[in-house]
């Protein structure tokens, strides 16, 4: 089951693979990687069709649910594990560029965010365990949690399930995936490429003092 072909993701992982794929991208940090928007618009568009792998009201009433779930996961593990989680591997590989980026986003709607974040990738991922450490209000974050959770999840099967029956995108569904893809890849690759060009460039002048030694 590969979560990045979403065809045949929800295919053979069916309702339990995307409950599972959808809290695991708001509520840890791994699943940054997941292309959470792309899964959701193609459930939409398989809700529509006359044998889909789950109905339209289960979509609409079980993914808010563990996408809010997902959030206070991510919430009480920034606010338990505290300043650690950002020295931690895998936010190393997202990079502080998105860390800063989310904290822009804090410092100019404030809880707003919560909902906000939710259609950013990778963003979405940050915002909860950043809100546990900053140590925002509880119940603040659960509500802003809840009404962005409804909005995403119900919000993009509904445009998929309406956009259901249109050829041109049932047909070219890839293209889809490959956007939604890119939007991981490229600021993740973009963080990578600028930390190697950094160490090289710190080990360039210990070298030169090396051979002036």
């Amino acid at each position: 089951m590969n979560p990045f072909d979403a065809v045949g993701f929800l295919g053979a992982a069916g309702l339990a693979g995307i409950l599972v794929l959808i809290f695991v991208e708001t509520g840890l940090l791994v699943g940054f990687v997941f292309p959470g928007d792309s899964v959701l618009f193609t459930a939409g568009i398989f809700a529509a069709q006359p044998h889909p792998f789950a109905h339209l009201w289960q979509l609409l009433a079980f993914l808010p649910v563990v996408a809010a779930l997902g959030d206070q996961c991510g919430y009480l593990v920034g606010r338990v594990v505290g300043p650690r989680v950002l020295r931690g591997r895998v936010m190393r590989w997202i990079g502080d560029e998105q860390v800063e980026r989310t904290d822009r986003f804090f410092e100019r709607f404030g809880a707003l965010t919560v909902l906000i974040a939710r259609f950013i990738g990778i963003v979405r991922t940050l915002v909860p365990v950043l809100a546990g450490l900053s140590r925002m209000s509880h119940p603040r974050f659960t509500l802003f949690s809840v009404l962005g959770s409804v909005t995403w999840c119900d919000g993009i099967v509904l445009l998929g399930y309406r956009l259901g029956g249109v050829a041109l995108l049932r047909d070219h569904l890839e293209l889809l995936f490959v956007g939604s893809g890119l939007t991981v890849v490229v600021p993740v690759g973009a963080t990578v490429v600028r930390r190697r060009r950094r160490r090289r460039a710190e080990q360039t002048p210990r070298s030169r003092d090396c051979a002036h030694v």
